[in-house]
């Protein structure tokens, strides 16, 4: 059942992302996006990543992790294109 409930945390989380990435695709723009934000979601999927190999309780949930990393990946990846278009426009980048 924890596994569940995890999974089911993470699904939630998960799901928001391409729904971010796709907003931040259409903006055009960094405004808005916060890079702190990105590292720190980062670091809590890679320490959550770390903690089932650590837990020796290595399963299923350990997928949904990596398409979160994956999906915040395409988020950090967008976020950079958007950061190269902002300069192109002049747009100061904001911190």
């Amino acid at each position: 059942m924890a596994s569940l409930l995890e999974a089911i945390m993470l699904l939630c989380f998960g799901l928001s992302w391409p729904i971010n990435a796709l907003n931040a695709w259409r903006a055009r723009t960094t405004r808005g996006t916060s890079p702190a934000f990105l590292a720190l979601i980062t670091a809590g999927y890679l320490a959550g990543i770390a903690a089932k190999f650590v837990g020796h309780n290595v399963n299923w949930v350990l997928a949904v992790y990596f398409f979160n990393l994956a999906a915040l990946v395409a988020n950090i990846l967008i976020y950079l294109r958007n950061l190269t278009l902002d300069a192109r426009q002049g747009e100061p980048h904001e911190e």
